[in-house]
C-alpha cells in the first residue's frame, strides 16, 4: 500500500522521509488521477484552519476514495468542537499538571509531531493528544490560571508552521513512524485486508489467552487478512486497518469505548461494536430489555434509594446484589440477611443510582452460550469454585480461584438452552456475546448477556478447535466486504 503524504506545497517540502510520496494538496483535489487510485493511504499534513478549507477538502476527498486519511473528518470536527476540548482536559487533567508542573510561566505550547515532542518529559502527555486527535502535526495550548493548567485549544499545523530547528528531529520520528507502517504494508502485499486485535498482555482475566490470540492471527492469515495484535498505545493507528477485534476487557466508560467509537467513524468493521458495549456493560440496561423481550430471568428487581425495604418482600432472601457494571464476578454480592441486604445496597447506591437485585438460584455450574452473528459459537459450563457461589473467588487480599470448565459439542446441549440464548441477543445486535444461564431441573434462566466473552484456547476451543477461530474470520472478512462493496456504490452513485 502506497504511502501518500498531502502537504500545502510539494515545492516547499523541507523533510527527506524514505518511502513515501509528497503531493501538494491542491494537485491532490484537483487532479484527476488521484480520484482513480486504489491502495492508497494518504496523510494529510496540511493546516485544516477552517470547514471548507483546503486542507479540509484533503481529508473529505480522501474519505470518499477509500484512501483511508490521517486526520480524518471526523477528527477535523473534534479539532473544531471546544466541547471535545474540553473532554479531553477532563480525562487527561491528571497528566496535564503532572507534565507542566514545573513551568514557570502561566502559557505553554506543546508541538506534536508523529506523536512525540522534542522533550522527552512531554513524550506521555503527546502521545495522548496524538492519540485523541489523530493528526501528524498537531499544537496544543495550554494556560495557567489558579495554579492549575487548562487545555485552551487543539490545532493542525503545517510543515510552513514548524520551526527549522525542529525539522531534524521531525525527520526522525516520521522515518520511524513510516518504517513501522512499510514493514506492515511489506506483510501484506498478498493481503486483502487488515484487521486489528486490541489486547493487554499484563490483564489478569484477558478475554483470550496469548495461545488464542496467536491462533486468531493464524486464522486471519489464512483467510487473507493481514492480522496485528495493538494496544492502548495504538489508538492513534486505528485509521490504518479494516477491522477492529477487542480482545481485552471492554467498559463503556474507558478507552475500549473510544477505541469501537473511533474505528466505526472511520469505517471499520468493529467487533464488540461501541452499541454492544453499551449495552452490554450496564445490567439496569440488560434487565429491562430482557423483561421487556419476555426473556425467562430469576426474578429481578431494580433497586434504588426508594426502594430497598421492598427487596426482602419482591425477591426473597437469599438474594444476589449487583452493580451495573459488575463483571468477572466483582461487584456481586450475596445477601443473606435483611442486615447485609441493606449494608451492600447503600454500598452500592453510593456508586449508582440504580442496582440489581436478583432471586439466588444455586447451581452447580452455569451454561455459557457465545453467539456471533446470530449463531451459537460454543458452549461452556462453568463450574462454581470449590466451596463457593460464584465461578471466581476472591479472597480478602485479592487472591482468586476459578471453577473449572468443560465445552460441549453443540448438539449435546439442551436445545433450549441455545434457542434462549439467542433469543436474549438478538436486542442487542450481531456481535460477540457470551449469555450466561442458569439451568434448574428442565428450565433455564438467562442471568445476563456479556459482550467480548472469553475465546481462551484449551477452553472454549476445545471440541471445535481450530474451526471455531476461523468462524470468527470468516465474519469479520464478509463484513469487511460487504461494507466495502456498500462503499463502492456510494461512491459511483
Amino acid at each position: 500500500m502506497k504511502i501518500m503524504l498531502v502537504v500545502p506545497n510539494a515545492r516547499k517540502w523541507p523533510l527527506t522521509i524514505p518511502g513515501v510520496e509528497v503531493v501538494s494538496a491542491r494537485k491532490y483535489i484537483t487532479e484527476p488521477v488521484f480520484s482513480r487510485l486504489s491502495g492508497v493511504r494518504v496523510f494529510n499534513l496540511c493546516h485544516v484552519h477552517r470547514y471548507q478549507s483546503t486542507g479540509y477538502y484533503v481529508s473529505l476527498l480522501a474519505e470518499a476514495r477509500q484512501h483511508k486519511p490521517v486526520p480524518n473528518i471526523t477528527t477535523l470536527r473534534d479539532l473544531q468542537t471546544p466541547a471535545m476540548i474540553r473532554m479531553t482536559h477532563a480525562e487527561l487533567q491528571e497528566l496535564i499538571q503532572k507534565s507542566l508542573d514545573s513551568i514557570k510561566s502561566d502559557r505553554f505550547t506543546l508541538s506534536v509531531y508523529f506523536g512525540k515532542n522534542l522533550a522527552k518529559r512531554y513524550d506521555r502527555l503527546s502521545r495522548e493528544l496524538f492519540n485523541r486527535f489523530h493528526a501528524h502535526f498537531l499544537r496544543a495550548e495550554f494556560i495557567r490560571t489558579n495554579k492549575t493548567w487548562t487545555l485552551q485549544n487543539v490545532n493542525t499545523i503545517s510543515i510552513q508552521e514548524v520551526p527549522d530547528g525542529h525539522h531534524r528531529f521531525v525527520e526522525k520520528v516520521a522515518g520511524q513512524y513510516f518504517a513501522g507502517a512499510g514493514y506492515r504494508n511489506r506483510k501484506r502485499q498478498f493481503s486483502r485486508y487488515s484487521l486489528a486485535i486490541l489486547h493487554r498482555p499484563d490483564e489478569v482475566n484477558a478475554p483470550s489467552n496469548a495461545r488464542a490470540l496467536k491462533k486468531f492471527v493464524r486464522a486471519g492469515q489464512k483467510q487473507g487478512l493481514d492480522v496485528e495484535l495493538i494496544t492502548k498505545d495504538d489508538f492513534g493507528r486505528i485509521a490504518e486497518f479494516d477491522a477492529l477485534f477487542l480482545r481485552e476487557t471492554t467498559s463503556a466508560a474507558d478507552y475500549t469505548f473510544r477505541f469501537a467509537r473511533y474505528a466505526e467513524a472511520n469505517g471499520c468493521v468493529v467487533i464488540d461494536d461501541a452499541q454492544s458495549i453499551v449495552r452490554c456493560a450496564n445490567k439496569v440496561y440488560l434487565s429491562e430489555m430482557l423483561a421487556h423481550g419476555r426473556i425467562r430471568t430469576p426474578r429481578t428487581m431494580i433497586v434504588h434509594k426508594d426502594n430497598v425495604d421492598l427487596v426482602v418482600h419482591e425477591i426473597g432472601l437469599p438474594c444476589v446484589l449487583k452493580q451495573p457494571d459488575s463483571s468477572f464476578s466483582a461487584g456481586v454480592k450475596r445477601a443473606t440477611t435483611a442486615e447485609e441486604l441493606q449494608s451492600y445496597a447503600q454500598m452500592m447506591l453510593d456508586r449508582s443510582e440504580l442496582i440489581i437485585a436478583q432471586e439466588f438460584l444455586p447451581t452447580e455450574f452455569d451454561w455459557r452460550v457465545g453467539v456471533l452473528n446470530d449463531r451459537a459459537l460454543y458452549a461452556c459450563r462453568y463450574y462454581m469454585a470449590r466451596g463457593h457461589w460464584q465461578i471466581i473467588h476472591r479472597d480478602s487480599h485479592g487472591r482468586q480461584r476459578e471453577g473449572r470448565g468443560d465445552t460441549l459439542p453443540l448438539d449435546q446441549v439442551p436445545a433450549a438452552a441455545v434457542k434462549l440464548a439467542l433469543k436474549a441477543t438478538r436486542p442487542i445486535g450481531r456481535g460477540l456475546y457470551g449469555v450466561d444461564i442458569k439451568q434448574v431441573r428442565d428450565r433455564f434462566y438467562v442471568i445476563e448477556v456479556n459482550d467480548n466473552p472469553n475465546i481462551d484456547a484449551g477452553v472454549e476451543d476445545k471440541i471445535r478447535g481450530d474451526a471455531l477461530y476461523a468462524e470468527v474470520m470468516q465474519v469479520f472478512l464478509t463484513r469487511i466486504e460487504a461494507s466495502k462493496a456498500i462503499s463502492q456504490r456510494t461512491s459511483l452513485s
